[in-house]
Order: structure tokens, then sequence, then C-alpha cells
């Protein structure tokens, strides 16, 4: 039978899921996409939908279909079963997680057994709200089919190469020592869009590159020749650019401040700057862009909002030029990215001190290259994180299978 690999993306109310073929049985080679599906809703009114590699529904169950509210192990075996209906000469080889936190032990996929799972669990303060959600069908799994080799690939672990000027922060040493530097996000989508750079233009691949991956979770890269040079974000996944409902780059003095002249317990301002900021905050409406564009002519708080992210993204992205003595490319992904054709087009009308030139009718259509003239380039390329997970599961698995020396 051919060995599949099932890539798992959890969040705190969805499991986003993935199944390859991996016809190299671990090798070097990319593996290719079967199904895709999303179980969301999950703890209300759970929701599932699979599809094949072209976008067509394969199946879709929603109440009371699914029974009643339940959490990520029923919705893991609701997939579980449908896999198992539809394996059509498929054996599930290994499972690949998203992981956000990786720390500092960690620059690569691993395989997940107890010591590695305690160290991420270690983790979970540096992400508080993704790391639990992210380990918990790494438990589910392990507690179902135990014998199943799992493999956990790291949002921070793509920068972890990055100068070392780059990661520090100016605390004392002991700090810096007990972890508190600079980490950054979004790698697994920054190492897929660094790997299909070549695909669009031979020349991209190896150039200054500005990569915006911006959604409800928001941060840019500064990438030279495919490789990590700066990020926004840094300790955690509140910082850099203002989000759905994070707040981005706060001095730290407001910390401060919310604790003693407001009153909040930690726990509390920490539930603020997390869930209740960011475009949600500004606005006072709502952290979903499209809802935000729908409102923008008419409501003071959505255009604000509106303003101050993209305005955000100007700052940050001269910064990450800086970076980088230059910029040939800039890059568009995640759900704000790929669609938003007017945020793509306010950031390029405030960039064009570099030389972008925004071609509006590319931009309209979504490009893929939305900028016209000499000057530097901009493109629209759709992310694939779950592609980069099963590449590394893939990794994994032919690490194992090599012979000793």
């Amino acid at each position: 039978m051919i060995p599949a690999l099932l890539v798992l993306n959890a969040g705190s109310s969805s499991l986003k899921f993935q199944v390859f073929e991996d016809r190299d049985e671990g090798g070097v080679g990319h593996p290719r996409p079967i199904f895709r599906g999303l179980v969301e809703r999950l703890g209300e009114a759970p929701h599932l939908v699979i599809r094949d590699p072209a976008g067509a529904v394969l199946a879709e169950k929603g109440p009371p279909a699914m029974g009643g509210p339940f959490g990520h192990e029923e919705a893991l075996l609701h997939v579980a079963g449908w896999l198992h209906d539809h394996e059509d000469g498929y054996r599930l080889a290994a499972v690949g997680h998203r992981v956000v936190h990786g720390g500092l032990a960690h620059a690569a996929p691993v395989r997940v057994d107890d010591a590695v799972l305690d160290a991420l669990e270690r983790l979970v303060p540096l992400a508080p709200l993704h790391q639990p959600h992210n380990l918990e069908p790494i438990r589910i799994m392990r507690r179902q089919w135990p014998g199943l080799p799992q493999v956990a690939c790291f949002d921070t672990a793509f920068h972890r190469d990055q100068p070392e000027i780059a990661q520090l922060f100016a605390v004392p040493r002991s700090m810096a020592e007990r972890g508190v530097r600079r980490y950054g996000f979004h790698g697994l989508s920054y190492a897929y869009v660094a790997s299909v750079l070549g695909d669009y233009a031979p020349d991209l691949a190896g150039g200054r590159v500005v990569v915006a991956h911006l959604g409800n979770g928001a941060s840019l890269c500064a990438l030279r020749a495919g490789r990590s040079v700066a990020t926004t974000m840094g300790f955690s996944t509140l910082d850099g650019l203002p989000m759905g409902t994070r707040c981005g780059s706060l001095d730290a003095g407001v910390v401060f401040y919310m604790l003693r002249e407001m009153g909040l317990d930690a726990d509390v301002a920490e539930r603020v700057l997390y869930t209740r900021s960011g475009l949600l905050g500004v606005s006072g409406l709502s952290g979903d862009m499209r809802t935000l564009r729908a409102r923008a002519a008419s409501d003071r708080g959505a255009r604000t909002a509106i303003d101050l992210f993209v305005y955000r993204i100007g700052r940050e992205i001269g910064s990450l030029v800086a970076a980088l003595g230059g910029v040939d490319t800039l890059v568009f992904t995640g759900g704000i990215g790929e669609n938003d054709a007017a945020t793509r087009a306010e950031i390029l009308s405030g960039a064009a001190w570099a030389g972008f030139a925004l071609d509006a009718a590319a931009n309209a259509r979504g490009g893929p290259r939305v900028t016209r003239g000499p000057g530097p380039s901009a493109w629209v390329i759709p992310t694939n994180e779950e592609a980069i997970i099963a590449r590394g599961t893939q990794a994994v698995l032919a690490a194992v299978r090599q012979p000793a020396p």
C-alpha cells in the first residue's frame, strides 16, 4: 500500500488537515496532496468539509449529523473515520503537526516522544493562544494510535539561523540566556514562499525579498537568498504588526500601567492584549478585515483600524528594507494578503518611495504580479504551510530509515 502523511494544523476552535501521498517512502520528493479539509466551530456546532486538491467538495457534514458540541478528539475521530472509509490503497505512515513555538532547542522538524512533548509544554507561556491547541492533537493521537510516528514542525524554526544580533533584545544577558530573545513566527508560511519564489520568476529566489503574511495573525519577514534575515514578531506572537485581535508592538510601559494604574491582574491584561486589541480593539466592531472593509465608508472606527494596519505595515516594510540594504520584491500571502486587493493597493501606495508601482488591473484580479515597470516587483503567492509540514515529516521519516553508519 502507498504510505500517506496526515498533516494537522489545530486552532482553538478548528482543526485544519491535509493528507499527502508519500510515494518516496520518506525520500526527498515533494509529497502529493490527496485530500484537505477543515472541522470548524468546535465546542459549538461542528462542521466538517473535505475537498480534493482542486477544491471540489468530497464530503460535508454539519449539525445535527456531526452530533452535539465536541472538541478536537471527536473531530479527529470523525476525520480518521472518513479517511479509513476512503483509504483506496493508502496506509497512514505518520502524522505531522504545526507547532507554533519550538524554543531554542528546535531548529528543524522532530519526531515527538515524551521528552519532546514535555519540552514543548514548557513553552506554552510564550504562545498561550496557540501552543496548547497545537499540542492537544499530539496527545490525542498518542492515545488513540500509540504506534503511529508523529512529527512536530515549528513556526519558529525558519528564523533560528538569523544573525545573532537580529535575535537579541537589549536586556540583561542573564535573561537572554534563559530564552528571552526574538524567535519570530509564521516560519512555515515563509518557508513555503521561499521554496516557490523561483517558480514565479527565476531571479526572485536569490534576491532581497520582504514577505507580508497578512491574516488574523500578521507579520513580515525579510529574506535574502531565501533565508530569514529579520522578522517583525519577536518573543511571542503578540509582537509586531496589529492583528485581528492582538495589539502588535507595544511599549512595555503600557503593561505596567495596566497592572498598576488600571488595576488589572496579569491574566486579564494578557487577555486584553491577545483577544481584545488589534483591529477589533481599534474599530470596536470586528477583527475581520472583510467586515471592516464593508463598513469603512460609514464607520470611523473601521476606517481607523484599516489605516493603522496599513500604516504599521508600511513602517515595518521600511525597517526590513533597511535590514536587507534594499529590496527587490514584496510578496503578499495569508488570508488578507492573498484576497484583499484594497489592502494590497494601500500598502503599495505607501511603499512608492521604494520604487513600487501598482498595476491596478493586475491587483484587482489577484496577480500573481501586481506591480508594473522596472522597479521592484510585488507578487501575490498563496501560502501552503501544510505542504512544508508534510515535507518536514517526510524528512524525519527518511532519517529514521537511514541505516546506521
